[in-house]
């Protein structure tokens, strides 16, 4: 499998882990790198010499390429930018802000960049910035979502026809079938978060995982659209945020009941009844907790499947 984003990032395979706060540790973003993805560590929910330890134990624990996901908002960015550049690290994502922000400096590093996006119009800006790829990701994802609430399916060929930069899909993809969807509507790869965050390796707390593989359809919803648009699990604080929405709650009411550290509680100490715990729509299509290896083995099992159905005659009209 090799494309514009494979030899981008010098990987096996065009599958990229999701950098989720408190998920994302090194044990997870080294499993991935060493099954042929791309692992990122999550520096979002990291203080900066946190983030310098996991990048430390990425060093011993792969040789392969890796990156580190980091949202703009951070308020240390300066400090954890710093440590990037000094751990000359070779890869970074970034979110939740202006890709013109940083994208000039770490490349005068020689560090490949990626924003994530949800919208067309920050996909000019990618380009604008001079970023290596693009991550467009879908309404149903799990974090910092789109206030537009465009679906994967809609948004992927539509960023498509916007630019020619690198494209990786996200929001949605749980399977080798929709890895394959997502590549036929012009990405040239796929982010995953959900499974990743159910994996062993994950170092999201077991009974936040066991929440994951039990849930079903209809269980996460999009809030906090004034704040930060986030998909939650549907527990006690959800149902707090919900009836703070329908109360009119303006952004400052809604930061002052998630508070500090809600999704720490939630998705890395366990609290499922007052911690927020963030997913995308897929988990209701996570039934079991597997290791990184078996997940991907899984998805490319699924993948090429998908790619010999379509040569059958039930594809052919």
């Amino acid at each position: 499998m090799s494309n514009s984003i494979t030899k981008l990032f010098n990987i096996k395979y065009p599958i990229i882990q999701g950098g989720m706060v408190w998920c994302s540790g090194w044990k997870l973003a080294s499993a991935v790198s060493n099954n042929g993805g791309l692992g990122l560590l999550g520096a979002g929910s990291m203080r900066p010499h946190i983030l310098a330890e996991h990048i430390q134990k990425m060093k011993t624990a792969t040789n392969q390429p890796w990156g580190i996901n980091v949202p703009l908002l951070y308020p240390d960015i300066e400090e954890l930018m710093d440590i990037i550049i000094q751990e000359k690290v070779k890869i970074v994502f970034t979110s939740a802000g202006n890709p013109a922000k940083w994208t000039g400096t770490l490349k005068e590093h020689g560090i490949t960049v990626v924003h994530v996006i949800a919208n067309a119009k920050f996909a000019q800006k990618c380009e604008e910035a001079g970023v290596d790829a693009i991550v467009a990701e879908g309404f149903e994802a799990g974090g910092h979502n789109g206030r537009e609430e465009t679906t994967t399916l809609t948004l992927i060929p539509h960023i498509r026809k916007a630019t020619s930069l690198p494209l990786i899909a996200a929001g949605g993809i749980g399977s080798g079938q929709a890895m394959a969807a997502a590549m036929a509507l012009g990405a040239d790869g796929v982010q995953i978060g959900s499974l990743f965050a159910a994996a062993e390796e994950s170092s999201a707390h077991q009974d936040f995982k066991k929440y994951v593989v039990d849930s079903r359809e209809g269980d996460t919803h999009l809030t906090l659209k004034k704040i930060g648009a986030v998909r939650l699990m549907k527990n006690n604080f959800f149902h707090q945020v919900i009836a703070a929405e329908n109360n009119g709650a303006n952004a400052e009411e809604l930061k002052e009941l998630l508070g500090k550290g809600r999704a720490k509680k939630g998705m890395f100490e366990g609290d499922l009844k007052e911690g927020e715990l963030e997913i995308g729509q897929v988990a209701m299509m996570i039934n079991e907790i597997k290791p990184v290896s078996k997940i991907i083995s899984d998805l490319l099992d699924e993948y090429h499947q998908t790619l010999q159905a379509f040569s059958t005659s039930r594809f052919h009209f």
